[in-house]
Protein backbone atom coordinates (compact mmCIF):
# COMPACT_ATOMS: atom_id res chain seq x y z
CA UNK A 1 0.00 0.00 0.00
CA UNK A 2 1.24 3.49 -0.83
CA UNK A 3 1.66 6.09 1.89
CA UNK A 4 -1.13 8.24 0.53
CA UNK A 5 -3.52 5.29 0.22
CA UNK A 6 -2.86 4.35 3.82
CA UNK A 7 -3.32 7.94 4.93
CA UNK A 8 -6.61 8.30 3.10
CA UNK A 9 -8.15 5.69 5.37
CA UNK A 10 -6.57 7.15 8.47
CA UNK A 11 -7.51 10.80 8.17
CA UNK A 12 -5.77 14.01 7.07
CA UNK A 13 -2.23 12.90 7.91
CA UNK A 14 -0.76 12.99 4.42
CA UNK A 15 -0.64 16.34 2.64
CA UNK A 16 0.25 16.10 -1.08
CA UNK A 17 1.20 19.78 -1.22
CA UNK A 18 3.78 19.30 1.56
CA UNK A 19 5.09 16.18 -0.17
CA UNK A 20 5.52 18.11 -3.43
CA UNK A 21 7.43 20.90 -1.67
CA UNK A 22 9.65 18.30 -0.01
CA UNK A 23 10.50 16.47 -3.24
CA UNK A 24 11.06 19.67 -5.20
CA UNK A 25 13.54 20.79 -2.52
CA UNK A 26 16.07 18.21 -3.74
CA UNK A 27 14.68 16.37 -6.77
CA UNK A 28 13.89 17.15 -10.41
CA UNK A 29 10.66 16.13 -12.21
CA UNK A 30 10.98 13.57 -15.00
CA UNK A 31 8.62 12.04 -17.55
CA UNK A 32 8.02 8.28 -17.66
CA UNK A 33 6.25 6.73 -20.69
CA UNK A 34 3.39 4.26 -20.25
CA UNK A 35 4.63 0.70 -19.88
CA UNK A 36 8.05 1.56 -18.47
CA UNK A 37 9.12 -0.31 -15.32
CA UNK A 38 10.20 2.10 -12.56
CA UNK A 39 11.55 -0.53 -10.15
CA UNK A 40 11.22 -4.29 -9.74
CA UNK A 41 10.07 -6.53 -6.91
CA UNK A 42 12.97 -8.02 -4.98
CA UNK A 43 15.38 -5.44 -6.36
CA UNK A 44 18.37 -5.09 -4.06
CA UNK A 45 20.42 -1.97 -3.44
CA UNK A 46 23.92 -2.51 -4.77
CA UNK A 47 25.88 0.46 -6.07
CA UNK A 48 22.74 2.42 -6.91
CA UNK A 49 20.65 3.76 -4.09
CA UNK A 50 16.98 2.89 -3.76
CA UNK A 51 14.73 5.82 -4.53
CA UNK A 52 11.36 6.96 -3.26
CA UNK A 53 8.91 8.55 -5.66
CA UNK A 54 6.18 11.18 -5.77
CA UNK A 55 3.70 10.89 -8.66
CA UNK A 56 2.88 14.34 -10.04
CA UNK A 57 0.59 13.29 -12.90
CA UNK A 58 -0.54 10.11 -14.64
CA UNK A 59 -0.96 6.67 -13.07
CA UNK A 60 1.41 3.98 -11.77
CA UNK A 61 0.60 0.33 -11.09
CA UNK A 62 2.16 -1.52 -8.15
CA UNK A 63 2.52 -5.24 -8.84
CA UNK A 64 3.31 -8.23 -6.64
CA UNK A 65 4.18 -11.47 -8.46
CA UNK A 66 3.06 -9.76 -11.70
CA UNK A 67 -0.41 -9.06 -10.26
CA UNK A 68 -1.62 -5.46 -9.87
CA UNK A 69 -2.18 -4.75 -6.18
CA UNK A 70 -2.72 -0.98 -6.40
CA UNK A 71 -3.00 1.84 -8.93
CA UNK A 72 -1.52 5.15 -7.80
CA UNK A 73 -2.86 8.56 -8.74
CA UNK A 74 -1.30 12.01 -8.82
CA UNK A 75 -0.07 13.18 -5.41
CA UNK A 76 0.78 9.72 -4.10
CA UNK A 77 4.12 8.69 -2.66
CA UNK A 78 5.58 5.20 -3.20
CA UNK A 79 8.74 3.15 -2.81
CA UNK A 80 9.53 4.76 0.54
CA UNK A 81 10.26 1.65 2.61
CA UNK A 82 13.11 0.38 0.43
CA UNK A 83 14.47 3.91 0.12
CA UNK A 84 14.51 4.33 3.89
CA UNK A 85 15.93 0.97 4.99
CA UNK A 86 17.63 -0.30 1.82
CA UNK A 87 15.86 -3.68 1.94
CA UNK A 88 14.69 -5.47 -1.24
CA UNK A 89 11.57 -4.09 -2.90
CA UNK A 90 8.34 -5.86 -1.94
CA UNK A 91 6.58 -4.87 -5.18
CA UNK A 92 7.27 -3.67 -8.71
CA UNK A 93 6.14 -0.31 -10.10
CA UNK A 94 5.23 0.36 -13.74
CA UNK A 95 3.81 3.44 -15.44
CA UNK A 96 0.19 2.64 -16.37
CA UNK A 97 -0.12 5.92 -18.25
CA UNK A 98 2.40 8.53 -19.31
CA UNK A 99 3.37 10.23 -16.07
CA UNK A 100 5.56 12.78 -14.40
CA UNK A 101 7.25 12.06 -11.10
CA UNK A 102 10.06 13.17 -8.84
CA UNK A 103 12.41 10.68 -7.19
CA UNK A 104 14.88 11.07 -4.34
CA UNK A 105 17.86 8.90 -3.49
CA UNK A 106 19.28 8.68 0.04
CA UNK A 107 21.56 11.71 -0.38
CA UNK A 108 18.77 13.82 -1.82
CA UNK A 109 16.40 12.65 0.91
CA UNK A 110 18.82 13.91 3.57
CA UNK A 111 19.17 17.21 1.71
CA UNK A 112 15.39 17.60 1.54
CA UNK A 113 15.02 16.74 5.25
CA UNK A 114 17.38 19.57 6.15
CA UNK A 115 15.16 21.99 4.24
CA UNK A 116 11.78 20.51 5.13
CA UNK A 117 12.00 18.63 8.46
CA UNK A 118 8.23 18.68 8.91
CA UNK A 119 7.91 16.08 6.17
CA UNK A 120 9.63 13.47 8.36
CA UNK A 121 6.96 13.87 11.03
CA UNK A 122 4.20 13.53 8.44
CA UNK A 123 5.77 10.38 7.03
CA UNK A 124 6.28 8.95 10.53
CA UNK A 125 2.63 9.55 11.42
CA UNK A 126 1.41 7.68 8.35
CA UNK A 127 3.83 4.79 8.90
CA UNK A 128 2.73 4.51 12.53
CA UNK A 129 -0.92 4.38 11.51
CA UNK A 130 -0.01 1.54 9.15
CA UNK A 131 1.75 -0.20 12.05
CA UNK A 132 -1.35 0.13 14.21
CA UNK A 133 -3.54 -1.28 11.42
CA UNK A 134 -1.15 -4.20 10.90
CA UNK A 135 -1.14 -5.04 14.61
CA UNK A 136 -4.94 -4.94 14.61
CA UNK A 137 -5.02 -7.39 11.68
CA UNK A 138 -2.54 -9.70 13.39
CA UNK A 139 -4.54 -9.69 16.59
CA UNK A 140 -7.78 -10.39 14.70
CA UNK A 141 -6.10 -13.30 12.91
CA UNK A 142 -4.75 -14.66 16.19
CA UNK A 143 -1.25 -14.39 14.75
CA UNK A 144 0.60 -12.71 17.58
CA UNK A 145 2.57 -15.87 18.37
CA UNK A 146 6.37 -15.89 18.60
CA UNK A 147 6.90 -17.74 15.34
CA UNK A 148 10.09 -17.14 13.39
CA UNK A 149 11.66 -15.94 16.64
CA UNK A 150 11.96 -12.22 17.33
CA UNK A 151 13.98 -9.50 15.72
CA UNK A 152 16.95 -7.71 17.24
CA UNK A 153 17.22 -4.04 16.39
CA UNK A 154 19.76 -1.25 16.72
CA UNK A 155 18.54 2.18 15.65
CA UNK A 156 21.52 4.37 16.53
CA UNK A 157 25.23 3.76 16.17
CA UNK A 158 27.10 4.28 19.49
CA UNK A 159 28.57 7.63 18.42
CA UNK A 160 25.20 9.00 17.31
CA UNK A 161 23.60 7.83 20.53
CA UNK A 162 26.41 9.47 22.53
CA UNK A 163 25.79 12.73 20.67
CA UNK A 164 22.10 12.39 21.44
CA UNK A 165 22.83 11.94 25.14
CA UNK A 166 25.00 15.07 25.14
CA UNK A 167 22.27 16.98 23.34
CA UNK A 168 19.83 16.12 26.10
CA UNK A 169 22.16 16.54 29.05
CA UNK A 170 19.41 18.18 31.09
CA UNK A 171 17.54 14.86 31.06
CA UNK A 172 19.83 12.35 32.82
CA UNK A 173 19.47 8.63 32.06
CA UNK A 174 16.82 6.66 33.93
CA UNK A 175 17.67 3.30 35.53
CA UNK A 176 15.43 0.22 35.59
CA UNK A 177 16.13 -3.04 37.38
CA UNK A 178 15.75 -6.36 35.60
CA UNK A 179 12.06 -7.26 35.27
CA UNK A 180 10.77 -3.71 35.73
CA UNK A 181 7.86 -2.57 33.56
CA UNK A 182 8.94 0.46 31.53
CA UNK A 183 5.88 1.10 29.37
CA UNK A 184 2.56 -0.69 29.01
CA UNK A 185 0.37 -1.14 25.93
CA UNK A 186 -2.67 1.16 25.97
CA UNK A 187 -1.10 3.80 28.18
CA UNK A 188 -0.76 7.41 27.09
CA UNK A 189 2.79 7.94 25.86
CA UNK A 190 4.68 10.90 27.29
CA UNK A 191 8.25 9.82 26.41
CA UNK A 192 10.22 7.61 24.10
CA UNK A 193 13.37 5.83 25.25
CA UNK A 194 16.86 5.21 23.85
CA UNK A 195 18.86 2.41 25.46
CA UNK A 196 22.26 3.48 26.77
CA UNK A 197 23.09 0.23 28.58
CA UNK A 198 21.30 -3.07 29.11
CA UNK A 199 18.53 -4.86 27.21
CA UNK A 200 14.77 -4.39 26.84
CA UNK A 201 12.06 -6.83 25.70
CA UNK A 202 9.12 -5.47 23.68
CA UNK A 203 5.81 -7.34 23.64
CA UNK A 204 2.50 -7.02 21.79
CA UNK A 205 -0.49 -8.95 23.04
CA UNK A 206 1.72 -10.65 25.59
CA UNK A 207 4.07 -12.03 22.93
CA UNK A 208 7.69 -11.00 22.52
CA UNK A 209 8.23 -9.29 19.14
CA UNK A 210 11.50 -7.42 19.64
CA UNK A 211 14.60 -7.40 21.81
CA UNK A 212 16.63 -4.21 22.03
CA UNK A 213 20.15 -3.50 23.23
CA UNK A 214 22.29 -0.34 23.38
CA UNK A 215 21.32 2.00 20.54
CA UNK A 216 17.76 0.69 20.35
CA UNK A 217 14.73 2.94 20.77
CA UNK A 218 11.11 2.30 21.65
CA UNK A 219 7.97 4.21 22.52
CA UNK A 220 8.33 6.75 19.71
CA UNK A 221 5.00 5.94 18.06
CA UNK A 222 2.91 7.45 20.84
CA UNK A 223 4.90 10.69 20.64
CA UNK A 224 4.32 11.12 16.91
CA UNK A 225 0.57 10.55 16.75
CA UNK A 226 -0.14 11.36 20.42
CA UNK A 227 -2.10 8.17 20.82
CA UNK A 228 -1.83 5.21 23.21
CA UNK A 229 1.13 2.84 23.39
CA UNK A 230 1.36 0.17 20.68
CA UNK A 231 3.39 -2.23 22.83
CA UNK A 232 4.70 -2.98 26.31
CA UNK A 233 8.37 -3.01 27.31
CA UNK A 234 10.15 -4.70 30.22
CA UNK A 235 13.77 -4.47 31.35
CA UNK A 236 15.37 -7.77 30.30
CA UNK A 237 18.44 -6.81 32.35
CA UNK A 238 19.35 -3.87 34.54
CA UNK A 239 19.38 -0.99 32.08
CA UNK A 240 20.03 2.71 31.63
CA UNK A 241 17.63 4.57 29.35
CA UNK A 242 17.54 8.06 27.95
CA UNK A 243 13.97 9.37 28.28
CA UNK A 244 13.02 11.77 25.48
CA UNK A 245 9.95 13.98 25.87
CA UNK A 246 7.73 14.84 22.91
CA UNK A 247 9.07 18.39 22.93
CA UNK A 248 12.66 17.14 22.77
CA UNK A 249 11.70 14.57 20.12
CA UNK A 250 10.12 17.23 17.89
CA UNK A 251 13.19 19.45 18.31
CA UNK A 252 15.55 16.59 17.41
CA UNK A 253 13.59 15.79 14.24
CA UNK A 254 13.80 19.44 13.18
CA UNK A 255 17.51 19.93 13.85
CA UNK A 256 18.89 16.47 12.99
CA UNK A 257 18.07 14.80 9.66
CA UNK A 258 20.14 11.81 10.85
CA UNK A 259 17.89 11.40 13.89
CA UNK A 260 14.75 11.62 11.76
CA UNK A 261 16.14 9.13 9.24
CA UNK A 262 17.09 6.68 12.02
CA UNK A 263 13.57 6.79 13.45
CA UNK A 264 12.06 6.32 9.97
CA UNK A 265 14.36 3.33 9.36
CA UNK A 266 13.31 1.80 12.69
CA UNK A 267 9.63 2.21 11.78
CA UNK A 268 10.23 0.72 8.33
CA UNK A 269 11.95 -2.31 9.85
CA UNK A 270 9.09 -2.89 12.27
CA UNK A 271 6.57 -2.48 9.44
CA UNK A 272 8.34 -5.11 7.33
CA UNK A 273 8.64 -7.52 10.28
CA UNK A 274 4.96 -7.35 11.19
CA UNK A 275 3.68 -7.29 7.59
CA UNK A 276 5.67 -10.46 6.83
CA UNK A 277 3.66 -12.24 9.52
CA UNK A 278 0.43 -11.44 7.69
CA UNK A 279 1.63 -12.98 4.44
Amino acid sequence: MSVAAAAAAAGPLYKPAMALEFFKAAGTPERIPAGKVIFTEGGKRLLARHRMYLLISGEVDLLSRKKVIATLKAGELFGELAAIDGAPRTASAMAKKDCRLISLDEKQFYAALRKKPGFALMLMSVMIRRLRDTITQLAAAGDMSEKEATKESVTFEPKILADLVRGLADDPPMFFLQGAQIIRSGQTGLRMYAIVEGRVTVTIGGRVVERLGPGGVFGEAALVDQSTRLASAVAESDCSLLAISRQAFMALVKVSPQFADAILASLAERMRFLTARLQ
